[in-house]
């Protein structure tokens, strides 16, 4: 009965998306995306050499990539003879990295039917088959189970909350025990499987850190961004959404006035509306990324807005401070990319708590939790008046990441001890 329940949500799932395609730039991504995909995936792949193996990597979304791909490249490295295929749930992944030079196909995954899972695994013939993060697919699972292709799950993290830890989460139990190995992000993921008897794990950290440390020694200058920089304090805005600057511009058209510090936004998501508005209800002189030119002399301006997708990674090199976005809606984004760089870090105090690496910089004193925009102004100007605390909250948000370094490696152990077993 669950396993029939389970198939129609996912169905049903399928069908609202497809209705909300005349109103939504994400569902029509989503559908057409997944248009003639079985054709067009019989084609790629049988355009192969067919003594090469395939490795199937599957992320549910730009994040869990950027997490995956670590892993992704120690096994193209290691494993030069197999062809590489990423799969993505959602559009914020496959439409940004669908022309990610380090796989050899790139698709969206159809949606987990018995059908869909069969055809797939018909098609692309795994030798293994890699999940990041949360994504336990039943169906494609029992796929892979039935032809002994070996499934791992790394950089996974389980809550108690979840329906896997209750009396009544057996058919959610099942689909985890599908898994050949699951890699852990910390010990209370790892006591939490132990306690529903799976046993094949192992505690192996997060595999994000490892990317952004490859962020670190791969940053690009962005001359803009340094001009504009000058010698000035810069407070880097990341991913921010309209719930954040609600907050942050009354913030910002305040402590101008007290410290001097300019301001770097970068939106979660590009839209000229809503840009406007924020320029309009922000006091200072502001500029976007695009209008830049050879002649603008970039120190006139004190806020500099990131009309476009791709930068931002490497923008945290030029913050004094960083504040993240999402928290105060569906959930925080990557708070990494900026711990990594050391400086203080802010973001919403609502969705933040199932991210671990949000609470441990919270406790090591190097992030800070703020409700509100009174929140965000006493601690910032407690940091700037106290010059070794801010030092400190910064160190802890580098030493952070790279003492929590070297998950990849702990992943591809495993990988080696299945592959040649």
């Amino acid at each position: 009965m669950l396993n029939l329940l389970y198939n129609f949500s996912i169905r049903s799932y399928s069908f609202i998306i497809s209705l909300l395609v005349p109103f939504n730039a994400k569902a029509r991504f989503w559908i057409d995306g997944r248009k003639d995909i079985f054709e067009r995936l019989k084609t790629a792949i049988n355009g192969q050499n067919s003594s090469n193996k395939i490795a199937w990597f599957h992320c549910a979304s730009l994040g869990e990539f950027e997490q995956g791909r670590p892993v992704i490249e120690a096994f193209r490295a290691k494993y030069a003879t197999y062809k590489i295929i990423v799969t993505f749930f959602s559009p914020s992944g496959f439409e940004v990295r669908k022309n990610y030079t380090g796989a050899d196909f790139i698709f969206y995954l159809p949606a987990d039917t018995p059908e869909n899972a069969r055809k797939f695994i018909e098609i692309v013939k795994p030798s293994i088959a890699f999940f990041v993060k949360y994504e336990f697919w039943r169906n494609y699972l029992a796929e892979l189970q039935k032809y002994q292709i070996p499934a791992i799950s790394f950089s996974t993290i389980f809550r108690p909350s979840q329906l896997f830890f209750k009396p009544y989460g057996g058919f959610y139990r099942k689909i985890l025990k599908q898994f050949d190995h699951i890699l852990v992000q910390n010990k209370e993921s790892y006591n939490l499987l132990q306690s529903i008897d799976i046993q094949q794990i192992t505690l192996a950290g997060d595999t994000r850190f490892d990317r952004v440390k490859q962020i670190v020694d791969a940053k690009k200058d962005i001359q803009i961004a340094k001009d504009f920089k000058a010698n000035r304090q810069v407070f880097m805005v990341g991913s921010a959404w309209q719930t954040d600057m609600e907050v942050l511009i009354p913030f910002m058209n305040s402590e101008i006035k007290v410290s001097k510090t300019v301001f770097v936004i970068a939106p979660h998501e590009i839209h000229r509306e809503e840009i406007n508005t924020w320029q309009k209800q922000i006091q200072l002189k502001s500029i976007c990324f695009s209008e830049v030119k050879p002649e603008t002399q970039l120190t006139d301006y004190q806020v500099l807005i990131i009309d476009n997708i791709g930068m931002l990674s490497s923008l945290y090199q030029y913050a004094d401070f960083a504040f993240i976005g999402g928290s105060f809606g569906k959930g925080l984004h990557n708070t990494l990319e900026a711990a990594t760089f050391g400086m203080p870090i802010f973001f919403g105090n609502k969705a933040y708590h199932k991210f671990q690496e949000a609470n441990d910089l919270i406790r090591l004193k190097g992030a800070f939790a703020i409700a509100s925009t009174e929140d965000i102004s006493f601690i910032f100007n407690d940091l700037i008046g106290d010059s070794d605390r801010r030092k400190q909250a910064a160190k802890a948000c580098r030493d952070y990441v790279l003492e929590n370094i070297g998950a990849t490696e702990k992943v591809m152990h495993v990988v080696e001890s299945i592959l040649n077993n």
